[in-house]
């Protein structure tokens, strides 16, 4: 295995031949789950994205169509096999609030032999059970938040140390988490475990907060990987108010989540600090991601050790993406991020 830290100028794929037509599919918001709950703006960025690709793949000479994906699992099968083109670009998250038909997708793709960009069904799947992926990282000796899987029938199995966060097990995109996301006595537990169990069905995955310096990076490759520059969350919140990276932070401008959270890419720490992540990112994609690109989520514990909270395959990568700004740092256009994207799609191994 080959690790860069640096990403240049993407070089032609081994035996590639560039795609004329390239059709980009994506799921097509509707009305849903997400909506009820007041949380609907990540499911329309997915346009935002759309767009971006779209603009970028014309710009690399590519004949670029848009398709959209609409259940039931038989209609989409048809569009897909419809579909004209030498290369499917990757952008469906999934069906109407139904996280896990992400990786069904990919793997029709698979299935009928289609070229498409980003990461398999099984990494697909794998991390978007976070319980599932925890277990595989503890395995493999990397360090990962303590956690149980709780309902409000088996609360009383809890024994983790308090404070707590709890989160859905299978969502990405900051669903679900909010100010109340982090708990310190066992009636807030209570309540958190039975809201998200209620709003997203099956258990709530409960993890030990560690409530230190939080940092991202995102690798891509095949056989050889690119790690880009590391992103560092900066918190500047009210007293009271838990450091994390809710829904809010992400997606509701105004709000003080939104003007509290910034971003800072390439992060200000220490070369033995960034080699660590940087090393832990590479571990992490190895293992749960293994082609393609991805986004590895970290935090420092009490004693400065590296903390993976979740690996992320396929993460968002519209313009103002941490992705999308890792690649800025490292001196690429956005219109050469596309374009890796595309070649890592091409030189892909079989899954």
């Amino acid at each position: 295995m080959r690790v860069s830290s640096q990403l240049s100028s993407a070089q032609p794929c081994k035996g590639a031949v560039w795609p004329r037509k390239v059709a980009i599919i994506y799921n097509k918001p509707g009305p849903q789950r997400y909506a009820d709950m007041g949380e609907n703006k990540a499911i329309l960025s997915v346009l935002e994205g759309v767009a971006a690709v779209r603009q970028a793949l014309t710009e690399l000479a590519c004949e670029v169509s848009a398709v959209p994906l609409l259940p039931p699992y038989d209609r989409a099968k048809e569009t897909l096999q419809s579909i004209d083109a030498d290369l499917v670009f990757n952008l469906f998250e999934g069906f109407d609030g139904r996280p896990k038909t992400e990786a069904v997708v990919a793997k029709m793709m698979s299935d009928m032999g289609i070229t498409y960009t980003g990461c398999a069904s099984t990494a697909l799947a794998q991390a978007l059970d976070k319980a599932k992926a925890k277990d595989i990282m503890q395995a493999h000796g990397i360090n990962t938040p303590r956690y149980q899987l709780l309902s409000p029938e088996t609360l009383a199995q809890f024994e983790l140390r308090l404070p707590c966060i709890v989160k859905p097990c299978g969502e990405d995109a900051s669903h679900g988490l909010n100010p109340d996301s982090v708990v310190y006595d066992r009636a807030a537990l209570e309540r958190q475990v039975a809201g998200v169990s209620r709003a997203f069905g099956g258990k709530a995955l409960v993890e030990e907060f560690i409530d230190g310096r939080e940092f991202n990076a995102t690798v891509m490759g095949n056989d050889e990987v690119t790690v880009l520059p590391v992103s560092e969350i900066i918190y500047s919140l009210p007293p009271g108010m838990p450091r994390i990276l809710t829904f809010e932070a992400k997606w509701e401008e105004g709000t003080p989540y939104y003007e509290g959270t910034t971003v800072s890419c390439p992060a200000q720490i220490e070369d033995e600090l960034r080699d660590q992540l940087v090393q832990t990112a590479v571990a992490v994609f190895r293992l749960l991601v293994k082609q393609g690109y991805g986004r590895v989520d970290m935090r420092l514990d009490s004693a400065g050790k590296v903390q993976v909270l979740e690996a992320n395959p396929n993460p968002d990568i519209t313009p103002g993406s941490g992705a999308a700004r890792q690649a800025a740092a490292a001196g690429m256009t956005y219109t050469q991020f596309i374009d890796r994207i595309v070649q890592l799609a091409l030189d892909r191994k079989p899954s």
